[in-house]
């Protein structure tokens, strides 16, 4: 595998999951929103750990299924942050978090695109 664009859709994620804690996305998420601050925000973070494990190990795995899904993924991942923009606790109003979503998006079409 050797598409840059690919791996910048990975940084980008990377990055906008750092961004969310900023963002508080647990207030937004369905179940985590329901929880107590404190314990959302613990279990958003911790969650993360196994999820960009997987996601690390399947890149190396280098499985044409798992990319094609996960540029999928960030196509829908943009999808989901418009639906929520309204949402009363969505704290991704300004332009670096939008530059970051939408540049992942972008991504995953151009990979999807290119594949």
């Amino acid at each position: 595998m050797n598409s840059s664009i690919f791996y910048l859709g990975v940084a980008l994620l990377l990055v906008h999951e750092i961004d969310a804690i900023r963002c508080k996305e647990w207030r937004i998420i369905p179940g985590l929103s329901s929880l107590k601050e404190r314990v959302a925000m613990i279990t958003f973070i911790f969650l993360h750990i196994p999820l960009f494990y997987w996601v690390i190990y399947k890149i190396n795995a280098e499985q044409q299924n798992f990319i094609t899904g996960f540029d999928i993924f960030l196509i829908v991942h943009l999808i989901l942050h418009i639906l929520f923009l309204w949402h009363k606790n969505n704290e991704f109003k300004d332009w670096i978090s939008w530059t970051i979503i939408i540049g992942a998006g972008i991504c995953g079409i151009l990979d999807l695109l290119i594949s």
